[in-house]
């Protein structure tokens, strides 16, 4: 896959894509309407940063470049490419349960604390895109 140059984009399935990276200096972009939301997104080779109404919703560090990415009251699901090994925070629903599968395999279940953030770690291994599954139990 390639890294989303635009910052953040809209797909035809209803996801959205967003993050670069390989950009050496921080770039953002504020203000992106999609399906009567407001995004930002904030990204470089060292964090990217997603919220959603002024909420916080998705960071990585390093950066990463984030595919498909799917938000519903199932849970989440993304397709995420990155040059390094990355610590990915989600911001889901407070004090609840999730399924986290990363690569097809599942990392078990993990709660939310009361802020609703989640922390996943995802190994590129040289493959530069993982899948990556957020249910909700």
């Amino acid at each position: 896959m390639a890294v989303i140059d635009e910052l953040l984009r809209s797909e035809s399935n209803g996801n959205i894509s967003f993050g670069n990276h390989e950009l050496a200096a921080k770039a953002k972009l504020e203000d992106y309407e999609h399906s009567g939301d407001v995004y930002k997104v904030k990204t470089f080779h060292e964090m990217t940063k997603l919220e959603k109404n002024g909420l916080f919703l998705y960071e990585s560090v390093p950066g990463t470049s984030v595919h498909d990415f799917c938000e519903n009251e199932n849970g989440i699901s993304f397709t995420v490419e990155g040059s390094q090994d990355a610590q990915i925070t989600i911001g889901a629903a407070d004090d609840s349960e999730y399924e986290v599968i990363v690569a097809g395999e599942s990392a078990g279940v993990m709660k939310t604390n009361l802020s609703g953030k989640l922390s996943i770690s995802v190994e590129f291994e040289g493959s530069g895109e993982v899948d990556v599954k957020i249910i909700k139990k």
